[in-house]
């Protein structure tokens, strides 16, 4: 998968560099809750959950977590901060490792392009994902084709043409208003023909009308299958770190009208609610299968769950 799926030195320091707002608040309400504390009580429980609800890592995983350190420390002697970091870190990084599905890198089918559909509401980020990742697949080696299905914005089909410019893919596109669904079959056809390794499909980013949405993003994969009979082999969910509990809601709302696979979380550099890929992760039983922690084209990684906790806890 070459250095897009390799955790090296310079994304480590650029993970570091990214959660620096999330660990700085999280490490303050942290030494807030053991002040004058000799051991893990019932107080410093409460005062723990506090902390990660308000982190944005959700109730419900929230309360998980508090219950595997209650168990954990029930028959131990607590000493100070470090412990309680430490004990909180293990468990978090077991929680992720039970409770999530393994990422799979393949980008591999059997007949033809890899296809990606990207959803996710407007302002997440979307486009510029999309533009990263066919910037660090293209570097590896693949031939990759954008498809502009969102056309019910002209500046979405604009800011994807741009992104396919910069990166130097080819883009299928037509006028604003045209059928999303043909978009994406005369993107599929045109990167099937000239041999394409992978293709991202961007589509319309409304939440407002449930049933439209779903119309639309099953007419898209049934058309989509008229050229490459299992296609998507991935549809890819963009969510915008930065509004926490936000993110989770349309988690929930995109989850219930398509088969979301994978998951990407943008934006965690500018926010301290990091802790949303902790339930993220944990609730939906999909694998986060990449984090945006900057603006720049390699600022895009692949989510490594023991990594990500590591850094989070890192001083």
């Amino acid at each position: 998968m070459g250095t897009f799926g390799i955790f090296s030195k310079e994304k480590k320091e650029t993970l570091d560099k990214g959660l620096e707002k999330t660990k700085e608040s999280v490490f303050k309400k942290l030494s807030r809750v053991v002040v004058g504390k000799s051991k893990v009580d019932d107080d410093v429980l409460d005062r723990l959950e506090e902390v990660l609800i308000s982190s944005d890592v959700g109730v419900d995983t929230t309360l998980k977590i508090i219950k595997r350190i209650e168990n954990r420390v029930s028959n131990e002697k607590y000493l100070g901060t470090e412990e309680l970091n430490v004990i909180l870190k293990e468990e978090i990084a077991l929680l992720l490792e039970e409770n999530n599905s393994d990422i799979d890198l393949s980008f591999n089918s059997k007949n033809g392009p890899y296809v990606i559909m990207v959803v996710g509401v407007n302002g997440v980020g979307k486009t510029t994902t999309i533009g990263k990742l066919a910037y660090q697949f293209k570097n590896l080696g693949k031939k990759v084709y954008l498809g502009a299905a969102d056309t019910f914005r002209a500046a979405a089909v604009d800011q994807l043409t741009i992104w396919a410019d910069r990166v130097g893919v080819p883009i299928v596109k037509q006028d604003m208003g045209s059928d999303p669904a043909s978009v994406a079959y005369d993107t599929l056809a045109s990167a099937k023909a000239n041999n394409a390794d992978i293709v991202i499909i961007d589509t319309a980013g409304r939440l407002h009308n449930k049933v439209n949405l779903m119309n639309e993003l099953g007419k898209i994969k049934k058309v989509m299958q008229k050229v490459i009979p299992d296609a998507p082999h991935e549809i890819l969910l963009i969510l915008d770190g930065s509004t926490g509990q936000n993110a989770f809601e349309q988690a929930k709302q995109f989850t219930n009208v398509t088969d979301v696979t994978a998951l990407a979380l943008t934006k965690l550099d500018g926010t301290a609610k990091g802790g949303v890929a902790i339930g993220i992760s944990d609730q939906f039983k999909i694998p986060v299968k990449y984090i945006g922690i900057g603006e720049g084209l390699e600022d895009l990684q692949i989510f490594n769950k023991k990594e990500f906790v590591d850094s989070l806890f890192s001083k």
